[in-house]
């Protein structure tokens, strides 16, 4: 008999890896966008083509369709093995993904804007905004390795607490990056 489901998870765990990577790599790419200008002066409408190009290259190519087949055979895994539903968990990781599909959409709408030039976002905002994927991918493996074991008040707290080290840690770079 087929393993459906270790197919599914695998399938789901390599999309799943490559729909962070496209979320990780176009959040900078907004970031390289809007410091074009001041990066580039004079070269800076190049720059910004490229930087669209490459944006959509990876969110036609890559990054939508990671989170689609991430999608389909997560569900795929729930249909075969549907008591999964019943775990308080798994409950907790769909409302985190659904929030990671909403994350999404809004880094479309910065796309757009950006694609129509009229993003009014700083790169520091995005940079912040970066830190957000990064959140959702620790606070979503957590929930599934650590299963039950999660205690809801730590896991919530420690979730805070790691975004509150995300933000010093950007505030912290970016001096370093601009001593003025």
């Amino acid at each position: 008999m087929i393993d459906w489901f270790g197919y599914f998870k695998a399938l789901h765990l390599i999309f799943m890896v490559s729909w962070f990577a496209g979320l990780f790599y176009m959040v900078r790419l907004f970031v390289y966008y809007t410091e074009s200008d001041s990066n580039h002066h004079e070269n800076a409408n190049a720059f910004k083509s490229q930087y669209l190009l490459m944006q959509k290259r990876l969110w036609t190519i890559i990054a939508w369709p990671a989170m689609i087949f991430t999608l389909i055979f997560g569900f795929s895994m729930l249909y075969v093995q549907p008591f999964y539903l019943s775990l308080p968990y798994m409950h907790i990781k769909l409302l985190f993904i659904l929030l990671l599909v909403i994350y999404h959409l809004l880094c479309h709408l910065i796309y757009l804007k950006q694609k129509n030039n009229t993003s009014k976002f700083t790169s520091i905002q995005l940079r912040i905004w970066n830190e957000v994927a990064t959140l959702f991918l620790v606070a979503i493996i957590f929930i599934v390795v650590l299963k039950n074991q999660l205690d809801g008040l730590y896991g919530t707290i420690g979730f805070i607490l790691f975004g509150f080290i995300l933000f010093i840690a950007v505030k912290w770079y970016k001096k370093i990056r601009n001593p003025n």
